[in-house]
Order: C-alpha cells, then sequence, then structure tokens
C-alpha cells in the first residue's frame, strides 16, 4: 500500500513541473540548489549510483531508494527511469517520509 501513495505522489509531481528525470538533468539540479529530494534505483548501474550518491552527499540533498528503474518510470508515466529530482520542497518532504 505504502509503494501505490509513494508512486502516486510522484506521479502528481510530475504533472507539476516538480520533477526531472536523466541523470545529466539531475546532476545538474543538484548543483545549482533546486533538487529538494533525489530518487534513485536499487538496479542503477555502479557508476551512476557513484556519481549521484556522491553528488548528494556534497551538495546536502537527500537520496531516497527505490526498488528499481521500472516502478520509478511508471510512477511518473514513463519507461524505466533509474534517478529523479524533485524541485518542490513540500512534494520533497512528503515523499521522504513515505519512503522511510
Amino acid at each position: 500500500m505504502n509503494e501505490k501513495k509513494w508512486m502516486s505522489l510522484l506521479g502528481l509531481a510530475y504533472r507539476a513541473r516538480k520533477v526531472i528525470s536523466g541523470e545529466e538533468l539531475v546532476i545538474k539540479d543538484i548543483r545549482s540548489n533546486r533538487a529538494k529530494l533525489v530518487l534513485l534505483s536499487k538496479d542503477a548501474s555502479v557508476n551512476t549510483e557513484k556519481k549521484i550518491t556522491d553528488k548528494c552527499h556534497f551538495y546536502g540533498v537527500p537520496l531516497q531508494r527505490v526498488p528499481n528503474r521500472s516502478i520509478l518510470g511508471e510512477a511518473i508515466g514513463k519507461e524505466a527511469r533509474v534517478v529523479v529530482s524533485i524541485q518542490d520542497e513540500g512534494f520533497a518532504q512528503k515523499l521522504n517520509s513515505l519512503l522511510d
């Protein structure tokens, strides 16, 4: 049940244009301090995982793991996505609490 809640909320945030997907765009978002939360799939490549986790730690952006890339993509109505960032503080806090 909890999985459905965070997926629905992420979909709502995406429709509100507060979600950025794609590795390079997310890194750009983190560097510019627009990312309030980053969601990374557990099946991401080692290189991508290291790059995203290092950026999040350096810039102090919270990072949460989601089960796999297809679930992350499905939540925003796209094909498989490895990483997304949330740009809205309210959405980020609620997603963070649902994923803990």
